[in-house]
């Protein structure tokens, strides 16, 4: 195969990841439910071989499972899955909002514009009652405030919790409380307050937390 015939291939590989996923996240496969390759590749439009290695990819990053005679399921979330989560994830989102703080006091970067429209887009999904374009903006504002940090490495880090954290964004409720916080966690980035916006990250990821718990396993 030629570079370009490499290059073609990996791309359509991708895409049919990309679209795998998004499919999870929004629920359209439910977890435990099996996915046939054959019919996987007919609804994306594509062939079997750049869909049989999407899965395969999927099988390796933890949200695909193995069936005992073949093909694949959507795994389960375990409670161990949601506690080793957000274990990583509380560190690198408080130090995310403690960088971009001090990028934006320090006159970094671009400015909040694009978190405060994520915020916007949050507020009128929930009052339209559109659970999938909330989850999208939610996620976007954690990823614009990663943006905004302006570490790279951190950046590199967090992206490749991006799948698993919108996953759990879909599968729990989303209080009105929790939107609240990222407006407090926004108020302090803008202002240039790292110590304060840190403090409300740490608040909201672990208020996440135990809405997570709460949704998905009955804890109390």
């Amino acid at each position: 195969m030629t570079e370009t015939g490499k290059t073609g291939a990996a791309s359509l590989s991708a895409r049919a990841r990309e679209a795998v996923l998004q499919r999870i996240v929004d629920r359209r496969y439910a977890q435990g439910a099996r996915l046939v390759e054959r019919e996987v590749a007919e609804e994306l439009g594509m062939s079997r071989v750049p869909v049989r290695e999407a899965l395969r990819a999927l099988v390796a990053e933890g949200l695909l499972e193995l069936l005992p005679h073949s093909g694949v399921r959507v795994r389960r979330l375990e409670r161990a899955d949601v506690e080793h989560l957000y274990e990583v994830w509380e560190p690198l989102a408080v130090q995310a909002s403690r960088l971009a703080a001090r990028a934006l006091a320090a006159g970094g970067g671009e400015g909040p514009a694009a978190l405060e429209a994520a915020l916007r887009q949050a507020e009128s999904a929930a009052a339209a009652g559109e659970g999938t374009r909330e989850v999208a903006a939610h996620t976007a504002f954690h990823e614009g405030v990663v943006e905004l940090a302006g570490n790279p490495l951190l950046a590199r880090t967090m992206d490749q919790l991006s799948w698993q954290l919108r996953l759990l964004f879909g599968l729990r409720a989303e209080p009105a409380h929790m939107r609240a916080q990222h407006a407090e966690m926004f108020r302090h980035i803008a202002a240039g307050d790292a110590e304060a916006a840190a403090a409300s990250t740490l608040l909201h990821v672990r208020d996440s937390r135990a809405v997570a718990l709460r949704s998905l396993f009955g804890d109390a």
